[in-house]
This record gives structure tokens, sequence and C-alpha cells, in this order.
């Protein structure tokens, strides 16, 4: 039923042109708690308790957005306070030769597809990682926005995905990869298919070559952040990959007819500096 509700959403999205409104205002998500991307990254195993969506902390829009994801919990302050706050946009930025992370993904097997009230989520298992200073960081899950949470001199993409690391301290290197609007995207297509209609619910198995959403040109920014959800930990390595893959139309109105908008406004730069690697 799941993939029956999820496909007629792209076929309808292609016959009404849904697509057209992809910046249209933005749907409540009600507070469905999203990360498990925040309780993924929190949290030590990568995996999504699927009954969080129950607890009702925050939303993208209204009187739980993220103008307010400070005030509501103690435990969510830094949403409020921080100074190292993500996304950000890349516009002053260095130049520098900086080591880009090393990554080493390994095809996905039996990967779960999840619908946690906010966002796509795909937790996954022995899919490699990547390493970056010295220090090695298993892939755990990735999930999506729209528009792009970051944005590189103020433009936002239509579609952003995060490849979420975890190193065994509990620090958190994060891979965001851009999508422009342009031709279908087939490498998404079986994640698309098989995504719940329903929040908290999992879909069956999937496997993938998770290389394949990975631009061949691996020019990045890089810079210190965090979470982009409550309880925003400033925990992150960010690095925001310059070149993006292709989305088609109907790809990103069927994602917003389950999330309709799920990103975090840009924060403050404060005294950080932005990294821009070949």
């Amino acid at each position: 039923m799941h993939k029956r509700l999820f496909t007629f959403a792209l076929l309808a999205t292609s016959m009404f042109g849904l697509a057209a409104n992809a910046f249209a205002p933005p749907k409540n998500n009600g507070g469905h708690n999203e990360h498990s991307q925040a309780q993924t990254f929190h949290q030590t195993n990568g995996h999504t308790n699927t009954k969080s969506h129950e607890n009702i902390h925050w939303a993208y829009s209204g009187p739980r957005g993220p103008a307010h994801w400070g005030e509501k919990d103690p435990a969510n302050a830094t949403c409020k306070t921080g100074t190292q706050q993500s996304p950000i946009d890349m516009q002053h930025t260095i130049s520098a030769f900086a080591n880009a992370p090393q990554i080493d993904w390994t095809p996905i097997k039996n990967g779960e597809v999840i619908n946690n009230g906010h966002t796509l989520q795909l937790n996954v298992h022995d899919a490699g990682g990547l390493v970056q200073n010295g220090k090695t960081y298993k892939l755990i899950q990735f999930h999506f926005h729209t528009p792009s949470e970051h944005t590189i001199h103020g433009r936002h993409f239509p579609m952003e995905a995060h490849f979420v690391h975890k190193a065994e301290d509990g620090s958190l290197a994060v891979v965001g990869v851009m999508f422009a609007e342009g031709a279908n995207n087939t490498q998404l297509d079986p994640l698309w298919w098989s995504a719940p209609s329903s929040p908290g619910s999992a879909s069956v198995a999937f496997n993938l070559d998770i290389e394949d959403l990975l631009p061949t040109n691996r020019a990045a920014f890089r810079y210190q952040g965090s979470l982009t959800t409550p309880p925003c930990s400033e925990i992150v390595d960010w690095t925001v990959l310059q070149t993006p893959l292709n989305v088609s139309k109907t790809q990103i109105a069927a994602f917003r007819a389950l999330f309709g908008d799920n990103a975090r406004p840009t924060q403050p730069l404060y005294r950080r500096y932005v990294l821009e690697t070949p």
C-alpha cells in the first residue's frame, strides 16, 4: 500500500505539474521528531526509533518552527545560543589545499527506508565510511532536504542529501550533496518508489551502490558546524560538495508531497572559516 501511495504521488506530480510549486508555502510537519535524523545523530546505533513521531517537540513552520527550536525544550537550547550552527551560506570562503575526506563506501545491502515524519531516511549497515583528519567514521544513514539547507552565494538548490558518518567518540562527519533540477535520477528511483507514506513506518530493504550518489568532481566546502535539527549539537565536521547531481521535477514534487519544505534557514557564520578545497 505504501508503495502504491508513493507511486500515485509520482504520477500525480507528473500529470498535474505540482513540481512547478517547488517553493510553495511549506507544509507544517506537525512536530514529528525528525532525525531520528536528530535521534540517529545523538544516539549511537544509527537506527530510527519508528515511534519517535509521537513526540511532538518541533516542526519546520509555525510556533514550533526553527525560530523557536531553542525555546521549547531546554535540551535544544543550543539551537538558539550556539555559535557554530548549521546550515550556512557558502559565500566568504578561503581557498585551501586541505585534505578532503577519503570516502570509501561499499554497496548497500538490506538498507532500511524510513519515513520519520520530517524526511526520507535510509539506515545502512556495513556500508563503509570515510577517513578525515586521521579519524575513521562509519556511514550510518543518509536523508534528504528540500530545498537545500546549505546555500552557495545565497543560492538554494532544489534538494540536498546528507550522508551521516559517526566516529567511535561520537563525533560526526556529514557529507552534503546538492541536487539541481534536470534529468530523472535513476539512483533515487528505488528509494523513492519504496518510500513509506506514513510517518513512523519503514519499508522493505533496498540495495544500492551508494557511490553513484556522489559527483565525480569532489571539490568541496568544509567547516565546523552542528546538526541542522534539534538538539543542534555542535559536533559536526561538514563537507559540502560543490558539484550537484540531477533530480527531476517529478522526483522533487513527489518528495515534497510527503514532507513539504524541510530545510532549516541558514545560520550566522560568526568567526568560523569556510575552506574551499579543489
